[in-house]
């Protein structure tokens, strides 16, 4: 009994020593007043104290010990004294941590989204970040007070329902009649229903042939309220004057034999070559210290050093040399007359004013930037002498054609693209689109444009009110964090193929949606549609390509088994020693200058007014110009399909089912 009267006094006295030892370990915390900016974030410098600890510094800045270590890497293994942290002060709040309400859900994920509230956030800003009501989020968490919202409460988000007919566009009008097709029925009898033939209702549906049970068969004819505007037409009215359609000219079957060229043609190359930067060959060194001062040294660049801004030009003129020698070798003589233009308007005038490009029987550029000012100077020049003015690189639009008859646009403007994109989305027509950008404002025309494009096609398979259509804002990852995959996943649908499409020529844009839509593609059906410039991204984790098959529309296509691909390397390799990489401009250079130098020799001046009549094997691209009016000038509009498979390849999808 004793012995165990003993053992209770020293437990207690035991228990009393480390109370006592607890009690001076838990000294008071006070924060730093000292601040530090590092890469542009703000930071409290707090130097550990004796008797400090991980958790009680992190509650006396209110954050939590992981938001801590994750700053300080080496407190995960014991904070000491003198020691020194860094804190962001966008982390710290009033609350402490082990004050912080941190509910819990029960989650039902197909209703809701659950975000982790942050510092700074807010009923307010969830329901801008995810699309819906403040009301919608305060009747999804019943029950919990809204007011004493802390750092770490989990909120359940309802997933929002987008449909199309909650938006208006230029095209949602009510213009034509769907007929919904029931069971037996077939376009012989829908035909027969509504007095048409079937030639007429096949006209009307492109991709129509045998009509499923639910699919629907656009009806032509006019409807009521245009019948009422014709009734009201007067009798006096001036009948308005019919434009004359021009003649069609097929483009002949298989591609056009070029071979026993004759005469002699006078071609102009304007491009930007930069000779005064490539004819500076010594650089100066002031690497090296002598004696504590620095040591200034001449050094001479190698013999293959190129001015960096020109090397796209340079190889661009390589091209069009290979190309000239080809077409020597079959009888036409050619006389190049190369001049360095860059971006200033004054050489192009003052070239202009010496009648240097009076006689040329071609012009291929000028470029600078992709804009056309230069362009449109040396067009307006040309044209009134019926000289034809190639411009070999993209722009930024296809202005520079209006009233310019004689220029021809050999790489296709964004306007091009988005209308075959348009018209292969819509192919999709029965699954959820999901459209995004990052036109915050609601400025950029290019977005409206294609979005519009998008409904002007969906309206020849279906009516407005079936088609399911989810307009998403992008913002990037480093504004929400992690949430930028909920946002998106909100977005799409478990029940049906998801078709995304990036409507976007940011890098940064097309790189981060990628990431999050492959992140996304393990629980989702979903299929990317992007723009050309996707396949110029060399930062892009390529695999995520082939991962999620995308299908991108490019201006080229290289086929490395063509006889005369392979014979262009090879001469390209003995002439300048050296490869093209597949977007090299040697490329475009090449086919530009074969196409047009072969059209007027076999052709003459009627080539430039129907380039349909002429089409040669190219290189990389096949050339299908055409124009909005005969005032204008031409713009080529063909496009491949590319496809990159799961099977890590590239290939190219076959589009002739497509064409008009």
């Amino acid at each position: 009994m004793k012995i165990f009267n003993l053992v209770r006094v020293l437990i207690f006295l035991l228990f009393v020593l480390i109370s006592n030892n607890v009690m001076k370990a838990q000294v008071v915390v006070e924060r730093s007043k000292d601040k530090v900016t590092i890469s542009g974030s703000a930071y409290y410098v707090h130097q550990v104290k004796k008797g400090e600890t991980a958790y009680s510094i992190s509650k006396a800045y209110g954050i939590t010990v992981e938001d801590l270590d994750r700053e300080n890497p080496p407190a995960v293994y014991g904070i000491k004294e003198g020691q020194t942290l860094r804190i962001p002060v966008s982390l710290v709040t009033d609350a402490k941590p082990d004050e912080t309400i941190k509910v819990r859900l029960e989650h039902n994920d197909l209703k809701f989204i659950y975000h982790i509230l942050k510092p700074g956030e807010t009923v307010y800003s969830l329901s801008k970040l995810y699309g819906v009501s403040e009301n919608e989020i305060l009747q999804s968490n019943q029950g919990m007070d809204i007011n004493k919202l802390s750092v770490g409460t989990e909120l359940a988000v309802p997933k929002r329902e987008f449909m199309s007919k909650q938006q208006k566009f230029d095209d949602q009008e009510n213009k034509y009649f769907y007929h919904k097709v029931l069971m037996g029925e077939t376009l012989t009898s829908i035909a027969k229903q509504y007095g048409l033939s079937v030639r007429q209702l096949r006209k009307e549906n492109r991709d129509l042939r045998f009509p499923q049970v639910g699919d629907f068969v656009r009806i032509p004819g006019v409807v009521k309220s245009d019948i009422k505007e014709v009734e009201q037409v007067k009798t006096d009215t001036v009948p308005a004057v019919v434009e004359e359609i021009p003649l069609k000219i097929s483009t002949p079957t298989g591609f056009t034999a070029v071979k026993d060229l004759k005469g002699t043609i006078d071609v102009a190359v304007l491009l930007p070559f930069y000779l005064s930067e490539n004819s500076i060959r010594s650089e100066i060194d002031s690497s090296n210290l002598v004696k504590g001062r620095k040591s200034f040294k001449f050094i001479k660049v190698t013999d293959d050093w190129i001015y960096p801004e020109s090397l796209d030009f340079v190889e661009m003129y390589e091209g069009i040399l290979l190309a000239s020698d080809s077409l020597r070798a079959l009888g036409l003589n050619i006389n190049l007359h190369a001049f360095d233009i860059k971006s200033d308007t004054v050489e192009v005038t003052r070239l202009i004013s010496s009648g240097a490009l009076a006689d040329m029987d071609l012009i291929i550029g000028p470029v600078y930037s992709h804009y056309s000012h230069n362009l449109s100077i040396v067009s307006a020049y040309a044209g009134s002498r019926g000289i034809p003015v190639v411009s070999p690189v993209p722009l930024v639009n296809n202005s520079a054609l209006e009233k310019n008859p004689t220029l021809f646009m050999a790489s296709s403007s964004l306007e091009v693209v988005q209308k075959a994109l348009a018209k292969k989305i819509s192919e999709d027509y029965n699954n959820n689109l999901v459209f995004i950008h990052a036109d915050s404002l609601g400025v950029d025309d290019d977005v409206k444009k294609f979005k519009n494009l998008i409904f002007t096609e969906l309206s020849y398979k279906i009516p407005f009110e079936e088609i399911k259509f989810k307009e998403f804002l992008f913002y990037s990852r480093s504004m929400f964090n992690n949430d930028s995959i909920n946002r998106l996943s909100q977005a799409l649908s478990e029940q049906s193929n998801n078709i995304i499409i990036i409507a976007s020529e940011d890098q940064s844009v097309i790189s981060e949606v990628l990431d999050i839509a492959n992140g996304l593609s393990r629980r989702f059906s979903l299929k990317v549609y992007a723009y050309p410039v996707i396949r110029e991204i060399d930062r892009l984790d390529h695999k995520e390509l082939f991962d999620m098959d995308i299908m991108v529309y490019s201006p080229f296509w290289t086929d490395y088994s063509k006889k005369n691909v392979k014979q262009f390397n090879s001469n390209f390799r003995q002439k300048f020693h050296t490869q093209p990489l597949e977007k090299s401009f040697a490329w475009q250079g090449y086919d530009i200058a074969f196409y047009f130098m072969s059209g007027l020799a076999m052709h003459g001046k009627s080539f430039i007014k129907h380039p349909e009549i002429h089409n040669p094997d190219l290189l990389q691209n096949e050339y299908d110009f055409k124009r909005k009016s005969s005032g204008d000038g031409f713009e080529n509009q063909k496009l491949f399909m590319v496809r990159y498979t799961k099977n890590y390849e590239v290939i190219l999808e076959d589009e002739t089912k497509n064409q008009q």
